[in-house]
This record gives structure tokens, sequence and C-alpha cells, in this order.
């Protein structure tokens, strides 16, 4: 959502009642979430895909003086966490105010309305993609994986010799695109810390309505031994000096392994009529660079905020997730929005055990923390993008004990760079 800089308003007198909108009021919501972004609103021909993304009874909205002046959704999905547990999650989206009811708390009524239904919902996390930054800190968001954007040069030195070659690459027909690759999907998502399911609704709007409009969108699939285990979705863009000065733009590409991720890779850097192949909020740990003979025919373009995550039950989320080797921590956390988990953890790699207020507990009512934090920070380090240690040097976290952010960096570590690879 896109808040806007005008001069503030006044602050409505009366509690700002939040709703949840009818499916006659969808196509409203989302009119209005589209010119809070400076978007059109959805065609006659559109809509019907569109609404297919909306889950019953999710949309939430404000009215004042009888319009709908604020809006917000989510769909339900899992994520995947250090272990390999997947937490029911609510995935936030389309969120939106009127440019003139802006600065006067319905964003926060909804942000907290929302937050209270996604937990009466047993979801665990709460996750979304950001227009602006600095709006969800405050509501317990934190960014919890990034991404790069590569460009690869199509006609640089080519494959390194002893590099994987992956398996075979099939295009797929527009009519066999979905289906395909929502099981593929499936099967690939939660591999990684920060793999997020797609329910139907999102393909519908992602692929189905561009396909079923004949937009120009190409899709391949790639087999290993054990079958398919990869897929590639790109558009070509024209630089406009000349024939065969083409881009090739990867918004969605998933793998199994190294060599799927290569054999993938291998085919798009190997199509005709290309100078480059970019790829957008791609994993921060894709090894690209070792598997081409020159790593500079790969560059880094960008690196920007891809997961902003939520715990919405916080000791359930940190029961969840595994732990590496290393003595226990006192964590105390803090939760403006939802006062209930705020508590002081301990953090093991027995599990985690909620200490304050536990009479039972074998430990004083309340010990002193070694370290603290809200729980936006812990989102941070949750999935393992953030150590607690560079977040402690930081001022995000704060520390009692000298000794706790490198017992905390070994309990919070991970094998690799968390990523979700899904846009929303």
């Amino acid at each position: 959502m896109a808040e806007n800089p005008a001069v503030p308003l006044d602050p409505i007198d009366e509690p700002i009642d939040v709703a949840t909108l009818t499916a006659n009021e969808l196509r409203a919501a989302h009119t209005l979430f589209g010119r809070a972004l400076h978007r059109r609103p959805a065609t006659d021909d559109g809509w019907p895909w569109t609404e297919r993304a909306y889950a019953p009874g999710r949309t939430f909205g404000v009215h004042v003086d009888g319009a709908l002046a604020g809006t917000a959704t989510s769909f339900p999905t899992r994520t995947a966490v250090p272990g390999g547990a997947a937490l029911p999650t609510a995935a936030v989206t389309r969120v939106g105010v009127r440019a003139d009811r802006t600065r006067r708390g319905l964003l926060s009524a909804m942000m907290r309305h929302q937050l209270a239904d996604a937990a009466a919902r047993g979801e665990v996390l709460a996750t979304l993609r950001a227009s602006e930054t600095r709006i969800y800190g405050r509501f317990g968001y934190g960014v919890a994986s990034r991404g790069r954007t590569v460009r690869v040069r199509a006609r640089g030195a080519g494959w390194r010799a002893g590099a994987p070659a992956g398996g075979t690459v099939r295009l797929l027909d527009p009519d066999e695109v979905v289906g395909t690759l929502a099981a593929l999907h499936d099967r690939l998502a939660l591999r990684r810390p920060g793999g997020m399911t797609r329910p139907d609704g999102w393909w519908s709007v992602q692929l189905g309505r561009r396909l079923a409009e004949r937009e120009h969108v190409q899709v391949a699939v790639h087999s290993g031994a054990d079958g398919d285990d990869g897929f590639a979705v790109w558009t070509i863009t024209e630089s406009g000096t000349g024939f065969g000065q083409n881009t090739a733009r990867v918004e969605d590409l998933h793998a199994a392994d190294t060599g799927a991720v290569a054999g993938l890779w291998r085919f798009l850097l190997g199509l005709d009529l290309l100078v480059d192949v970019e790829g957008w909020l791609r994993p921060l740990d894709e090894p690209l660079e070792l598997l081409l003979a020159d790593p500079r025919d790969c560059a880094t373009t960008a690196v920007a905020d891809e997961t902003w995550l939520r715990l919405v039950d916080v000791a359930a989320a940190l029961d969840a997730r595994a732990y590496g080797a290393a003595d226990p921590v006192l964590l105390a956390v803090h939760d403006a929005v939802l006062p209930s988990n705020g508590g002081l953890y301990r953090i093991s790699p027995d599990g985690v055990a909620r200490l304050d207020g536990d009479p039972d507990g074998g430990a004083p009512s309340h010990p002193e923390p070694h370290l603290e934090c809200d729980v936006a920070a812990l989102s941070m380090a949750y999935l393992g993008d953030r150590t607690p240690s560079e977040l402690a040097a930081t001022g995000w976290w704060r520390v009692h004990d000298a000794a706790a952010p490198d017992r905390a960096d070994a309990l919070f570590r991970t094998a690799g760079s968390p990523w979700c690879g899904t846009f929303f």
C-alpha cells in the first residue's frame, strides 16, 4: 500500500468500524486498492480472473460517510520454516486507503483487525510484500528474506567446464501451463525456509488471465533423473537498438536442486536473439557465478526486500522451527499490537519454553533476559536472513549478556538463505 503524503486530515471522532466485506463489495475494494497504487480499475473481462484471488470472508473494509475508504485482504497459505515445518500463514495483500482519507487511523485499525482475525484462525504467521517499506514495521512485520536482481550476458564466455549440465527442458503450450506448474510448485515450494504454497487464485491472476489474453508468456519445465524438478516463466523485452537485441526477463523460476537450476539457466542463456537474461528477486545464494566460465558475465543489479514476515503466535512460531547446537538463550519479546505474544522465551536445541508466568517452569517467574527485541526484529532473524549478532550490533536487539549474541547465532543458524519466490 502507498500512503499519500498530503497534509494530515482531522482524525475520525467515532471508533473506526472494520467490517468484513461481502462478495458484492469486492470489486469496489479492488478498485480502491488499485487507485491507491495509481492503477486503473479491472476491466469487465479481467475482473472474473481477479475475483478468484479473493478468499471468502478475508476482505475487510472501513466506510467513512457511507463510502468505502479503506480495504485489506489476505489469503491462506503455508510457509516453510527452518527444520521443515510448514506453518499456516495469512498472506496479506491489496491494502489501500483512499488518498483523501489517509492519516485518520484507518490503516492501523484494519491491520490490527486483520492480525486478530489471523490469530483467531490459528494462523501462526502473516506475510506480505511491501510497496512502501516505512509502513509495516509498526505492525510487527520485519524483512525476513531478500532477493537479488541479476543480469547475465547471453553472449558471454558461456558455461564453466565441469559445471552441472542439468537434464532436459521442454516448452509448455498455454493450455497446460497452469495445471503443470501448480502441481510442480506444490512439490518445490516448501523445500527452503521462506517458501510458501500458492492457492488457485494466485495462479488465476498471475498466469491464467495473462495466457487467456494471449500475452506472450513463455514457460519451460526441467526434468532430471526423477522427473520434473523445476520450471521457468519469462517474457521477452526488445531493447529497440536492433533486431535480436532482446532481454529475457525471468519472473518465476523454481528448482529442486543445483542441477535443475543449472539446466534451466543453461537453457535460457542458450535462447536465440538474446543479449542477456534478467532474473528478478532471485535467491541470494543461487550459485550463478559458480556456473559460468566468467563470473563477471553475471551482474547483481539490485538487492531488495522480499518477504515481510510477522509472527502472529510467537510461542508457536518459535517452537515450530529447528535450532542449532548452543547453550540456551533467554529472549524477551515485546509486541505492541498483540500483547499476548510478549514474554520471556528460553530457546535451546531441545525446543522453546515460555518462562514468565509459568509457576511449574522450574525457574523464577521473571528471570533476567539475555537478549531483548520486538516482534518485528525477531521476524528478521526467524527464517535465517539476519543473524542475532548483526541485529544486536545495529540496535534491533538489545543485549544484556555479552556472550548471548554468539549463542543466538548458533541457535538460529540455517544452511542457506531463506527465499520465497512468490510475489502477490
